[in-house]
């Protein structure tokens, strides 16, 4: 009885024990918050994995519709569209950026707000909003910018940095966030001579390089044009083609302005005659896979946005099928088609039925994806 009792003593003292002793402790798992990451223009030439995650990601979001529309980029103001024919696109969704060409510093700001926000009820990429914002036609391309001295005007590099920042000052305060300048041509031709820093030959690379410099620190592309040179051709692309005869001497104006990261150029509508290696076959520049990826892309190692001169001007105007030419040879942004649906609708029918003109579109969207997320436009996850 004794040993009975006992035990059942020693069963109670053990389940009081096990009763009072504290509940096996689970480790709390937090979750951990993710970081945004903020991308800067700087990142676009860098060998950035997350950068490359983001555009396909966004890539792979886009049908074949808006993939092409980012080829696109038709003008604004006088001489370009209307803005209603330019909201209408933006409803089709056939264009991704617009050059805002000739008017007013407060109704190109009026204009971007509403474009931006026609963009994101259809649910579109925000676009790129360039403008020829050159020293030497900023104040009569945008009624009201701050006055600055035309560029054969210039006389010192400081200079250069107070006309490159106020122009970038007054561009930001518009919503413009990609400038065609500054020209980098010899300054033998009229009718871009004066546009260029070139009056002193010395002066023309490094002070369109401190153009780039100050405008890209602005969060805005800088554009070196006219590729492959149109210094020293003596006629204007604006009425008929052009040519460089032999040897393109002005092409040496590019490596260093390249290597220090201009992030766009734009080619001329300027055959090239005479030239084994580059001889453009009676096409300009801008329809000439030997001039935009052969010598552009491949020799010169550029990974830029290449953007055609205007596609309305009479260098290009007449040749067939322009605009896939352009885009087939290596140009990631058509500049003013003539006209943008038929554009749109040429690159998408090749686009649908050429694996070749695929590829080579798709790297293209790719490169302005990439412009577009590096510039703050596209929110990253």
């Amino acid at each position: 009885m004794t040993k009975l009792f006992t035990a059942i003593a020693l069963s109670s003292l053990l389940f009081q024990s096990c009763a009072q002793s504290p509940a096996k402790e689970t480790k709390k798992v937090t979750a951990q918050p993710v970081t945004k990451i903020d991308f800067k223009l700087t990142d676009y030439l860098a060998n950035n994995k997350d950068l490359d995650k983001e555009v396909e990601r966004i890539f792979k979001e886009m049908d074949d519709t808006a993939r092409v529309a980012q080829l696109i980029m038709p003008a604004v103001g006088r001489l370009g569209k209307t803005k209603d024919q330019i909201d209408s696109y933006i409803k089709e969704r056939i264009i991704g950026g617009v050059l805002m060409l000739n008017g007013t510093k407060e109704e190109f700001s009026s204009w971007i707000k509403d474009f931006e926000s026609n963009n994101k009820k259809m649910g579109n990429l925000p676009f790129l909003y360039s403008a020829d914002a050159e020293p030497s036609l900023v104040n009569r391309k945008i009624t009201g910018s701050t006055q600055v001295k035309k560029a054969n005007e210039v006389t010192t590099l400081a200079e250069v940095t107070t006309v490159a920042q106020t122009i970038s000052t007054d561009l930001n305060a518009i919503g413009i966030n990609y400038n065609f300048a500054p020209v980098v041509d010899m300054s033998a031709n009229k009718t871009v001579g004066y546009r260029g820093f070139g009056a002193i030959a010395e002066n023309l690379i490094p002070w369109s390089d401190e153009f780039i410099q100050v405008t890209q620190k602005n969060n805005i592309i800088a554009t070196a044009k006219h590729f492959p040179g149109h210094g020293l051709v003596s006629g204007d692309t604006h009425h008929s083609l052009q040519s460089i005869d032999g040897e393109m001497k002005e092409v040496k104006n590019y490596p260093e302005l390249i290597k220090n990261g201009v992030l766009s150029i734009m080619v001329a509508h300027i055959a090239v005659v005479n030239n084994v290696k580059f001889d453009t076959d009676g096409l300009p520049s801008t329809c000439s896979e030997k001039i935009v990826t052969k010598l552009l892309r491949d020799s010169l190692n550029f990974k830029g946005l290449i953007v055609t001169d205007a596609m309305n001007m009479g260098g290009v105007a007449s040749v067939p099928q322009a605009s896939f030419k352009a885009i087939n040879a290596g140009c990631d942004i058509l500049l003013m088609p003539l006209d943008v649906k038929k554009s749109h609708d040429e690159l998408l029918a090749a686009y649908r039925k050429d694996k070749n003109f695929k590829l080579k579109a798709d790297a293209s969207v790719k490169r302005i994806i990439r412009m577009k997320i590096a510039m703050g436009l596209i929110s990253v996850k």
